[in-house]
């Protein structure tokens, strides 16, 4: 090589090294850490715009009678409010964190498709600017149900179609994400990781990746006929022109139910993460983990119907659903199995990340048991469409998923900012979230079982009590985050004590040996995979 190019390839080697300067190092960056931070940040401010409407409804419910808002935004909210926290918190949040760590967990110098990475992420503030416009639009914001079924949803004024786009949109962003973590895993891994030798985590969000591929287009499929059914003539589910309502709902759950494994199982990634490190032992049933995952994801695409008891689908149709619902409660069982004896007998020290973990097994496992009862039909003729139903899913998603997102916040943090957080705080930001959403949603219960329908900004005197106890609940869960908040801008700052390389004692993988904080530029050379760092 000539003297000239031999300059020229030095000077674009090292040109690459840092970031760029200012707003534009943010705006068109195609580093992997940088999206992942990005993510991460455009989550917890949706988080916090959700949770400020979950606070719009429990004010609302806090005594019987109308108290703040018309019925209408009421319904505006309990949509909206779903929306944002399942697509702008919940699945950004993990996409971040699969952006920060997957590369570094398999030896990967960045994601596989940079550029579309980028484009990925930013599509998403549009889609929610958009999303969000609807409120000041005239009719106001979608008032059908995050379901958004018909023909209720079909009565949804001007912001009809920017509620269509924003799921395209919010779509289209899920299925590019999820292309480059399936790219990135299966080409980019270091020679030395194996299929199996990957952590757990890695192994969930590839799962977790084809899900999305698989579903994202059947949810655009579903609203794009809506679309089509409000403005071209078409009939798919408007009954007067011999369309079907319950076909929308069909089409919808066949997406709906893989999503809610598209929310739990990075969840389950991180928790397979966490519980060894401060248990001390390796995972147990490593390969049976990764099975069950895949068995869980298979068997998603097969219980679509078991929201859908009460539409008046054949017998049999009920008991296919109804088997094939409690038969996805076994490879569930075989994870909580796992990290239970994951941790019997281990050295366990109970740092926040532990403490989440831990929360996570239990009130999940209670949602999973609570989903069981959903899942028998005679039973979830009664809980249908109930608060029942409301207590359910918030167990599986708010101790569930996002316990897992802060469990792993905590984990990951020290390595992203290179200072280690107040342990104390965190311990409080714990206890306080745990109590909370215990009092919030664990009351509604039995407010299903007395017979609460859920959605309603009105309801009899004797319902009071526990709604009273549950708009508490809610407040004091909604304050407590902003413990976690302040937690993170403090790390964000570097206001804490350095953290080393390894952070916990004695981790296992690859993102344990690059040193704290992370490098922009990592893995120049592919890593050499010891048996320390080894999931096999």
């Amino acid at each position: 090589m000539s003297t000239a190019a031999t300059d020229v390839a030095a000077h674009d080697h090292h040109d690459d090294h840092g970031p760029a300067k200012g707003l534009t190092r943010w705006l068109f960056t195609t580093n992997h850490k940088d999206i992942g931070t990005l993510y991460l940040l455009f989550s917890l401010v949706m988080f916090f715009v959700g949770g400020s409407m979950a606070m719009v409804i429990r004010f609302e419910l806090f005594q019987p009678g109308l108290q703040f808002v018309h019925p209408e935004f009421f319904n505006q909210m309990t949509t909206m409010h779903a929306l944002i926290m399942i697509f702008g918190a919940v699945m950004p949040a993990f996409v971040g964190l699969a952006n920060w760590m997957i590369p570094l967990m398999i030896g990967a110098p960045d994601m596989a498709l940079p550029r579309m990475n980028n484009w990925s992420f930013w599509i998403l503030p549009v889609a929610f600017g958009m999303l969000l416009s609807t409120l000041i639009m005239p009719g106001g914001a979608p008032a059908g149900g995050w379901t958004m079924y018909p023909p209720l949803v079909l009565q949804t004024g001007d912001s009809f179609p920017f509620l269509i786009f924003s799921v395209h949109l919010m779509g289209l962003s899920s299925i590019m994400g999820a292309i480059n973590v399936i790219v990135t895993i299966i080409n980019m891994r270091t020679e030395e990781m194996t299929l199996l030798k990957m952590p757990m985590f890695v192994w969930t969000w590839l799962i977790t990746a084809y899900l999305l591929i698989a579903v994202m287009p059947v949810l655009a499929g579903a609203v794009t006929m809506l679309l089509t059914d409000q403005f071209f003539g078409t009939s798919f589910f408007r009954a007067a022109g011999g369309g079907d309502p319950v076909m929308f709902q069909h089409i919808f759950w066949f997406f709906g139910h893989p999503e809610v494994y598209i929310m739990i199982l990075p969840a389950f990634g991180v928790v397979s993460e966490i519980i060894p490190t401060f248990a001390r032992k390796p995972l147990f049933g490593h390969d049976s983990m990764v099975y069950a995952a895949s068995s869980i994801a298979f068997l998603s695409f097969i219980v679509w119907a078991h929201h859908m008891f009460t539409v008046g689908m054949p017998l049999t149709g009920q008991l296919f659903f109804m088997f094939a619902t409690m038969l996805i409660a076994v490879p569930t069982g075989v994870k909580v199995f796992n990290w239970t004896a994951t941790m019997w007998r281990g050295s366990m020290t109970f740092e926040t990340p532990m403490l989440f973990s831990l929360a996570f097994l239990f009130l999940f496992t209670i949602g999973g048991f609570s989903g069981l009862m959903l899942g028998i039909v005679p039973a979830d003729i009664q809980y249908h469409d109930s608060y029942f139903v409301v207590a359910h899913f918030h167990y599986v998603l708010v101790p569930g998923a996002i316990f897992g997102i802060m469990a792993a916040v905590y984990y990951w943090l020290p390595k992203w900012t290179g200072v280690m957080y107040d342990e104390k705080l965190g311990q409080w930001h714990f206890w306080l979230s745990t109590i909370f959403v215990n009092v919030t949603f664990f009351p509604m219960h039995f407010l299903g079982l007395a017979g609460m329908p859920r959605r309603i900004p009105d309801y009899p005197t004797q319902f009071a009590d526990f709604n009273t106890i549950a708009s508490i609940g809610a407040v004091g869960f909604g304050l407590s985050q902003l413990l976690f908040a302040y937690l993170i801008i403090k790390c964000a700052r570097g206001d804490g004590e350095k953290a080393t390389a390894a952070v916990w004692d004695d981790p296992k993988g690859l993102e344990w040996t690059v040193p704290s904080p992370a490098p922009y530029h990592t893995f120049d050379e592919p890593p050499h995979v010891t048996k320390h760092d080894s999931f096999d």
